[in-house]
């Protein structure tokens, strides 16, 4: 039987900014070329370079608006006057190929995509700094923000912490090749659950209707 057939995964990753998580999934699809991230629809303007349907879905107020009530989306957020979301149909299609999908989201995010008909195929990991003064400095060697910018960072970061228990996996990334390793062998395991294996009920049947 293939090892293969099975139905895709939604792999959600989330963090507090500057915990590493965007590394860490560069890193993942480096290892599995074959994972690929959720592409969003959103209502912001592409920016230079930006292509429809390859970086995001770019709709209108109106258009979003109608996916919403329609249930075409996964889960959705207004973050800073520009609605972001992600349209359901991609991803539905990918679990039955079994294809694994990326999520880069919040706690919101997570808790929108756990609380929807595709929750069996959810494998949520929360990614921790090893310290809140540690992830402090991460953001200030950045050299990108001002201090305003960086306490408010670090207070969300706070509020984002607090969901860890939410999260089927939690990480302390002290080591990026040790939490690495930690997120390909989740991963690994994961694809091997039973009940993500729709080919092997058949198989055994077969495997028991061999004469004796």
């Amino acid at each position: 039987m293939p090892q293969t057939t099975r139905s895709g995964l939604l792999i959600i990753l989330s963090s507090p900014s500057g915990a590493g998580k965007s590394t860490l999934a560069r890193r993942l699809m480096d290892w599995d070329p074959s994972l690929k991230f959720s592409v969003s629809a959103t209502t912001r303007k592409p920016r230079p370079g930006e292509i429809d349907r390859q970086h995001y879905y770019f709709t209108d107020h109106a258009g979003f608006q109608a996916m919403v009530e329609a249930g075409e989306m996964l889960e959705h957020a207004e973050v800073f006057g520009n609605c972001y979301g992600t349209p359901r149909s991609p991803v539905e299609l990918a679990i039955a190929e079994g294809r694994d999908t990326l999520f880069d989201v919040d706690w919101q995010g997570g808790q929108q995509i756990r609380a929807s008909s595709l929750a069996p195929h959810v494998v949520s990991i929360f990614i921790l700094p090893p310290s809140l003064s540690e992830l402090e400095r991460r953001l200030r060697d950045r050299d990108q923000d001002s201090e305003e910018v960086i306490a408010g960072r670090m207070q969300k970061s706070r509020d984002e912490i607090s969901h860890w228990a939410e999260y089927d996996y939690v990480l302390v990334n002290d080591d990026l090749d040790a939490t690495e390793s930690d997120l390909r062998a989740i991963l690994s395991a994961e694809r091997l659950r039973r009940e993500r294996r729709p080919a092997l009920g058949p198989f055994v049947r077969k495997l028991m209707e061999e004469p004796r």
